[in-house]
């Protein structure tokens, strides 16, 4: 199905609820409440369960009626008839009264149901189911200043979220939160796949640690996705949705209570004691449990995209996923030209007639030996450089005037402190100029402020036609949902890093983790498209002309395993000219109708289909081992297809390092008629990949 066809869908989708709807809604009160629940007399807990529509997944509040713990109010989770979290505090820490969590009677339940249809989504799909039971459960102190909270649980067939909200009430309009307590008792023995990071000041750049999760250090705090896996029971996947006017959730290991999880929140720069200020009514953003018998099944699911409002953007015809050039990542290497290549006009020209050739929709301006396209250095520190003007040399104007006519749209790279005093006037005149959007990097917190300056500049960039990349970020929360103008996160330590000295460079098996972990949260820019290959042996770090660990197949699978809606061909065009595979690689599309993952073993292999229309494509990764993977063609449905199929080179590795990296760099290329009672058997290299176009018998297609 074409893009378009997406946006003529949307608009008769109202704003992406689709009329398929059932609503259940009943409100109880105190004395109804305690009808509805149930009420553990021995321990004189009151419970409020809230079941998945399939009745798989549970999540329990249960508060204490009497004790020592009154009104203690507290969490758990059971899923396939297994415990993922056993009863866990929760509460907030207000300056204004203290702790609230504690001391609480329950007031009122209320219940709905809700089945619909999300459509014209960017990204993994194009529509989502979007059923749910949600149950909301009003609190009251029962002493003091009689504040109330309400606790919001919404429980889908693959998962379950709950949040904070705290109403506008009588002699409270305005609340200033110094610390979240939700706590999370996970069983010790649980495997676990985690972000450790030094401090808040992070770009979720980093590599992940596997272990047990009740032998993390305690205070290590965590990025969020985290992924664990209890010795009994499912799956589950840990983040946030719709992260608005809030900030950033973090994990640490408790002290002296192994496997137990209590959550941090991203300080203010200012005033480290303080998290959020904030008027009431406030709702605190959602905190998901994504669950499933495999990894792989999560990344099928939407509910992060699904846990956040309805698109803002009336009428999204102007957003256009696509590919984009990006000369950053190999230092502007063109040997193939005599002028200087750089920060220039010809180096522009010259992207624009390579993305011209071979259908690349965008090419980027970046920078270059620490100077930014327009002027000043990459960091501008005090200085604020006009983002509008570029430096000596680059003729803007010109430049602008060249893509037009080639039919390749203009992007612009920039820093955050360069555009923040300007973003008004800065993004007006891009609209003005006819720049498509911009990519904004190194903001590196999520604190309160830096989450609503990334809900600012994608407000203010939809104003104006604009769409957005954000770099140096932090993870993705479903925010395309709201603003399908953005394009992509990046949040993830990806193929820079196999630019820089001080790395080890980007592993397979590391590749092979971020589709499970990072991947949950939402898309993400790996700084893909290195025609230049290595093996791990071989591979040495190189901040110009950099190799990635790999063959040719395996690059081109990333960019069918990996979801970004505007994902780089971040190498040279001298690297890409004439080499099999380019044709296929530009062809790929970045959104999708639909995603299966066929093959998912966390940090080893993965294999993902993806349809756009009626044409199907499959990209398998395999970690340092080498194997084989069997790809039942089931998913293709009736009728005959046209494979076009991209394999590593097998055979004997020759000796000599050129040799052997012309070796990863000729995939084996073939092309064969299939149906879904077929199966193919890709045989992988170390650290390599196998990629596949199928097309309908009778659609037109390029030649094989």
């Amino acid at each position: 199905m074409h893009f378009l066809h997406h946006i003529a869908e949307h608009r008769r989708s109202a704003m992406c609820v689709a009329v398929v709807m059932q609503l259940v809604s009943v409100e109880l009160t105190q004395a109804q409440a305690s009808r509805a629940v149930t009420t553990k007399t021995k321990s004189q807990v009151v419970s409020v369960t809230t079941r998945s529509p399939d009745r798989a997944i549970v999540l329990t509040l249960d508060i204490a009626a009497r004790g020592v713990d009154d009104g203690h109010l507290t969490m758990s989770i059971r899923a396939r008839g297994s415990t993922i979290v056993a009863a866990s505090s929760l509460g907030l820490d207000l300056d204004e009264g203290g702790p609230l969590g504690a001391g609480l009677r329950l007031q009122t339940v209320r219940r709905r149901t809700h089945d619909g249809v999300v459509t014209g989504l960017i990204g993994k799909t194009s529509r989502a189911r979007d059923h749910y039971n949600e149950t909301v459960v009003a609190f009251e102190e029962v002493s003091g200043r009689h504040r109330r909270l309400d606790v919001i649980v919404r429980a889908f067939n693959d998962g379950v979220a709950f949040r904070y909200r705290i109403p506008e009430q009588r002699g409270l309009t305005a609340v200033t939160i110094t610390q979240e307590r939700t706590r999370l008792v996970l069983d010790p023995q649980s495997d676990s796949y985690v972000l450790p990071r030094v401090n808040y000041t992070t770009s979720y750049e980093g590599y992940y640690t596997v272990g047990p999760i009740g032998v993390l250090p305690a205070d290590t705090l965590l990025a969020l996705p985290i992924l664990v896996h209890p010795p009994r029971g499912p799956w589950v996947a840990v983040t946030e949705a719709d992260l608005t006017n809030y900030a950033g959730l973090y994990l640490t290991p408790l002290r002296g209570a192994a496997g137990t999880l209590e959550s941090r929140l991203a300080p203010w720069s200012s005033d480290t004691r303080v998290k959020v200020r904030t008027a009431l009514p406030m709702t605190t953003p959602w905190r998901l449990f994504m669950i499933a018998d495999a990894p792989a099944r999560m990344i099928e699911s939407n509910l992060v995209t699904l846990l956040n409002p309805p698109s803002v953007i009336a009428d999204p015809s102007w957003i256009h996923p696509g590919k984009t050039t990006f000369p950053w990542w190999n230092d502007y290497v063109m040997p193939d030209t005599t002028f200087r290549s750089g920060l220039n006009t010809e180096t522009a020209k010259y992207y624009i007639d390579f993305c011209a050739e071979h259908g690349i929709a965008y090419h980027t301006l970046d920078g270059f030996e620490d100077l930014a396209w327009y002027g000043g250095r990459i960091d501008p520190g005090d200085s604020i450089p006009d983002v509008t003007r570029a430096r000596p040399g680059l003729d803007l104007p010109e430049v602008l005037r060249y893509a037009k006519s080639k039919g390749v749209k203009i992007r612009a790279w920039m820093h955050w402190r360069a555009l923040r005093p300007q973003l008004d006037t800065a993004l007006a005149r891009y609209e003005r100029m006819g720049i498509e959007g911009i990519m904004v990097d190194f903001m590196d917190h999520d604190d309160q402020d830096m989450v609503g300056f990334y809900h600012d500049v994608l407000a203010k960039a939809a104003a104006h036609h604009l769409t957005v990349i954000f770099h140096g970020a932090y993870k993705p929360t479903g925010l395309s949902r709201t603003y399908p103008n953005l394009m992509t996160v990046e949040a993830v330590l990806g193929l820079e890093y196999d630019k820089f000295s001080d790395s080890r460079g980007v592993t397979p098996s590391h590749e092979l983790i971020v589709p499970f972990v990072r991947m949950l949260a939402g898309p993400l820019d790996f700084h893909q498209g290195g025609f230049r290959y290595a093996t791990s042996a071989d591979f040495r770090t190189t901040y110009t002309g950099p190799r990635v660990i790999g063959t040719r197949a395996r690059t081109l699978a990333t960019y069918i395993v990996y979801e970004d809606y505007m994902p780089m061909m971040a190498d040279a065009p001298s690297s890409y000219r004439g080499q099999t595979g380019l044709d296929f690689l530009a062809g790929i599309p970045t959104a999708w109708d639909e995603t299966r993952i066929l093959t998912g073993d966390i940090g080893h292999v993965i294999t993902a289909a993806r349809r756009r229309g009626r044409t199907w494509y499959v990209g398998s990764m395999t970690d340092s081992s080498a194997r084989r993977v069997a790809i039942p063609l089931r998913f293709l449905g009736s009728g005959r297809f046209n494979a076009e199929i991209f394999a590593d080179s097998l055979g004997a590795s020759p000796t000599s390092p050129a040799s052997l990296a012309s070796v990863l760099a000729s995939p084996h290329h073939e092309c064969r008629v299939a149906t879904a009672r077929d199966t193919i058997h890709a045989r992988l290299r170390e650290a390599g990949g196998h990629a596949i176009r199928f097309t309908p018998e009778g659609v037109a297609a390029r030649p094989c």
